[in-house]
């Protein structure tokens, strides 16, 4: 099987009490959908997986592939600290037609590139799924490139990886490894898009496509189609989104940008403090200037008040 193509990664919407809210979730998963993108990822980072509990995120899964299956691919991120959760999130995930899991390496303890390996295996071996390991060394145990490599080759329902480490030298290290079509290669830090796409990756699994879709598709798709000037325009435009986006954390950006794109979002689950809230209104609004001179829809502006309580 090959992944390819530009994915959204999925927040998720919550009440005031921070439980899921549904009816915006779906509302998230048609607008995406409706813009075009290859597919959507569920219950990753940008989902902020961490705060929900396990019956929680296989509820949402099969809530969203309920909704958007059968439009786009569908994968469902099973990461957790214990190999016990894991497993139940994807033989959840098995049986809710997903088009491959995405496995995040264990967070909170630390362990070496050997545990790693005796994880991945378990996991994969245990559960007659499609995987992507997904490197994301920001809140798990980083996985090393090569490490990613020998398991893409020696464990067969491993069909590639989502690295969102942003280490620019592994997206040669990772295409010069293969050989043909033999694993998918899909880039999650957004300031490599183009450069991944150059290097031979065959897609993006971007958070900022979560509330900005339609520049991610057009960068993506841009350079696919031998228009490489017009990709290069837009990785220029990408990089101003993430010049805001790096001043948060990434989950509240997203959500700003729902906010504006007429999602309501719910509230942060950790309260912005007065300097973080200043910074979520000035992206606000710059976003919607930004929004308004591209052309793009805003579908209602929901209250910012809402997102920054």
């Amino acid at each position: 099987m090959q992944i390819h193509g530009a994915f959204a990664a999925l927040a998720t919407p919550v009440d005031s009490n921070g439980q899921p809210n549904d009816a915006a979730f779906e509302r998230l998963i048609d607008f995406l959908i409706d813009r075009g993108v290859d597919g959507l990822v569920i219950g990753g980072a940008t989902g902020e997986y961490v705060q929900f509990d396990t019956q929680e995120r296989i509820r949402l899964a099969q809530l969203a592939i309920k909704r958007g299956g059968g439009r786009v691919k569908m994968m469902t991120c099973v990461g957790t600290s214990s190999i016990h959760s894991t497993l139940q999130l994807a033989r959840a995930g098995q049986d809710a037609g997903n088009t491959a899991l995405l496995l995040p390496m264990p967070g909170f303890f630390r362990y070496n590139q050997d545990d790693l390996k005796a994880f991945v295996e378990s996991v994969c071996t245990s559960v007659d799924m499609p995987f992507l390991l997904y490197n994301l060394p920001s809140f798990t145990n980083p996985l090393d490139a090569q490490t990613a490599l020998d398991l893409m080759r020696s464990v067969e329902n491993v069909i590639g990886m989502k690295d969102s480490s942003g280490e620019r030298e592994h997206l040669k290290f990772l295409a010069d490894g293969r050989t043909r079509d033999e694993y998918s290669i899909l880039v999650g830090d957004d300031s490599l898009l183009l450069s991944a796409a150059e290097a031979g990756w065959d897609g993006v699994i971007s958070g900022i496509a979560c509330f900005a879709p339609e520049l991610i598709g057009a960068t993506f798709r841009s350079y696919r189609d031998g228009d490489l000037d017009k990709a290069a325009e837009y990785q220029g435009m990408l990089d101003e989104i993430i010049e805001w986006v790096g001043q948060l954390p990434i989950p509240w950006a997203v959500r700003a940008g729902l906010s504006v794109r007429g999602i309501d979002p719910g509230p942060m689950h950790l309260p912005p403090s007065p300097v973080r809230a200043k910074v979520i209104v000035d992206f606000s609004e710059w976003f919607r200037q930004w929004l308004d001179a591209k052309g793009w829809p805003l579908e209602g502006v929901w209250e910012l008040e809402h997102c920054v309580k």
